[in-house]
C-alpha cells in the first residue's frame, strides 16, 4: 500500500500522523538511536507545514528559526508550504525551510 502524501491529508489525519511520528520519535530517542529520532523530527516538522497556512507567510519578513534561537531567516518567497530565503548572518546560501520551522 502507497502512503498518503500529507499534501493530500485532512487536518484530522495530519494530526493523527504527527502524534504517531511523536511516539516514534520518543522511542528512537530513549534507544539512542539519534539519525532515527532526527528523521521523525523533520517529518513531524514537515507534517506541521501542512496544518499552517503559507499565505500567513510574507516575503521580505524575517522569522526567527523554531528550535534555534537567536537565528533568523528572511523569506524571498513562499513555495507550497516551504520559505525558500536565507539565514541572516550566515553564509546568506539560499535553503528552503517549512514554515513550521519559522516564528514571528
Amino acid at each position: 500500500m502507497q502512503e498518503k502524501r500529507y499534501s493530500d491529508m485532512k487536518e484530522w489525519e495530519l494530526k493523527q500522523e504527527i502524534g504517531s511520528l511523536q511516539e516514534k520519535a520518543r522511542k528512537a530517542e530513549q534507544m539512542g538511536m539519534v539519525n532515527e529520532f532526527a528523521v521523525f523530527e523533520r517529518k513531524i516538522l514537515l507534517a506541521k507545514a501542512y496544518l499552517l497556512n503559507p499565505d500567513d507567510f510574507q516575503a521580505g519578513e524575517v522569522y526567527e528559526i523554531e528550535g534555534d534561537p537567536g537565528n533568523y531567516f528572511k523569506i524571498d518567497y513562499i513555495n507550497g508550504v516551504f520559505a525558500w530565503g536565507f539565514r541572516l548572518g550566515g553564509n546568506m546560501k539560499e535553503e528552503a525551510l517549512p514554515i513550521s520551522m519559522l516564528k514571528k
